[in-house]
């Protein structure tokens, strides 16, 4: 639906809705795994991970859960997730320090290893600001589909330059077109892109144009 935001996606995951829950997994599962594994790297099973992937998502839909307790809309659902996942977290380790052995063991105790906050909060904010790219690519190379060969040619263009890492001069020598012919496509289809990148933040940030702006802007310097 084109009015559908993050907080009407979160609202039917709240209240049951099987498909949004599916939907609201999907999303955001890559950012929980990725806090997780920066987080617990050498330092937990790949089932212990697994145990928090399902209990993060476990808080955020059960009756009275996180996802229940959202009142402002206006707050930014990002900084919300980071917390949740944290929280999860914390409870893990928590959990294996009273299981751990008493004083003097020689047991290497992983856990009371320090852990980085700031750091583990970037590579949130990253993995973020990585399936945000993401869904406005696959918005961008859908709305291409529903268009016209030039339209393709220009997400083609898109691919090849970041991807693959080939100059528009090349390309221009490769597929036979003119270099300012070419040129031109491809700052139209960086418009095409921008745009997409657009309606996919201003998803997950309702009514905001200023906090859109924003995170563009650090979306951007995050992949510079």
């Amino acid at each position: 639906m084109s009015d559908a935001t993050c907080w009407t996606l979160i609202e039917g995951a709240a209240a049951g809705d099987s498909a949004s829950r599916a939907i609201f997994t999907s999303r955001y599962l890559p950012l929980v795994r990725a806090f997780l594994e920066a987080r617990w790297k050498g330092r937990r099973s790949y089932a212990d991970l697994e145990d928090a992937l399902q209990e993060t998502f476990l808080e955020c839909f059960r009756q009275e859960g996180a996802l229940d307790r959202i009142e402002d809309r206006s707050r930014e659902f990002r900084p919300f997730l980071l917390g949740v996942v944290r929280n999860v977290a914390l409870r893990f380790e928590t959990a294996r320090a009273r299981r751990r052995d008493g004083p003097g063991s020689e047991t290497f105790q992983a856990d009371v290893l320090p852990v980085d906050e700031e750091s583990l909060s970037r590579v949130f904010d990253r993995a973020w600001a990585e399936t945000i790219l993401r869904e406005a690519a696959l918005r961008q190379e859908q709305a291409a589909r529903d268009s016209d060969d030039a339209a393709r040619r220009r997400v083609d263009l898109l691919r090849e330059v970041f991807r693959e890492g080939r100059s528009v001069a090349e390309l221009s020598r490769l597929w036979a077109i003119d270099a300012n012919v070419l040129r031109h496509e491809y700052d139209r289809a960086r418009a095409e892109f921008l745009e997409a990148l657009k309606e996919v933040v201003g998803f997950h940030n309702p009514n905001a144009p200023e906090r859109v702006a924003r995170e563009c802007r650090e979306i951007a310097r995050l992949f510079a």
